[in-house]
């Protein structure tokens, strides 16, 4: 089964177990012979994917009734592969979302870290500074590069850890934010869980 999440800059593929990338602006679809299952925020994409009967938009077997209707196919697909938890999916933008005893409760979006990154850098250039995601958030900071990370972490942790729910990072800065949400969990390959999960209903 060859599964693909479509976003913003690449086709993110899954063959069994192994993922890979292609470039949205290089890679053409038609090459693809094999049947794919899909999903796509990319409204470009769907356009071109429309004339090849071999992909198949599995998000059109989703009850989007559950969601709101605004909502990223990418997330609601995150969440069907949980009964309960809170998804953090750390790509281009920071999406916090609550599921509790298989009913979604809601969510938020966060400025990724790019997007935050170089809105410091506008305000100064005494501000370009990388994010230090050794920082210990128990303290406030005497520097000026964890006086930025405070501010930009402090906020999201303390919403995120006020759920008192398992933690579950995916995304491509995932592993980055392991190190200020100790006990979360990373699964790279959530979404395409969900995909599985609908799959299997199909």
């Amino acid at each position: 089964m060859l599964l693909c999440d479509i976003g913003n800059t690449s086709y993110h593929f899954l063959s069994q177990s192994e993922s890979f990338k292609k470039d949205v602006k290089s890679f053409d679809a038609s090459e693809v012979k094999h049947k794919v299952y899909y999903i796509s925020v990319n409204k470009d994409v769907d356009i071109s994917l429309k004339n090849l009967a071999n992909w198949v938009d599995i998000s059109t077997h989703l009850d989007k009734a559950k969601y709101y209707e605004t909502m990223g196919v990418d997330r609601m697909m995150a969440l069907e592969a949980i009964e309960g938890g809170i998804i953090l999916d750390a790509g281009s933008a920071i999406t916090v979302d609550v599921k509790r005893d298989g009913v979604f409760e809601g969510g938020f979006i966060y400025p990724g870290l790019k997007t935050m990154s170089e809105s410091y850098k506008n305000i100064s250039s005494a501000l370009a500074y990388e994010f230090n995601f050794d920082i210990d958030l128990r303290g406030l900071p005497k520097n000026s590069q964890d006086a930025i990370t405070y501010g930009y972490l402090k906020t999201l942790y303390c919403e995120v850890m006020s759920h008192k729910m398992e933690i579950i990072l995916t995304g491509g800065d995932a592993n980055l934010f392991a190190k200020i949400f100790k006990e979360a969990r990373v699964d790279e390959h959530l979404v395409f869980k969900g995909m599985k999960r609908v799959i299997s209903d199909l």
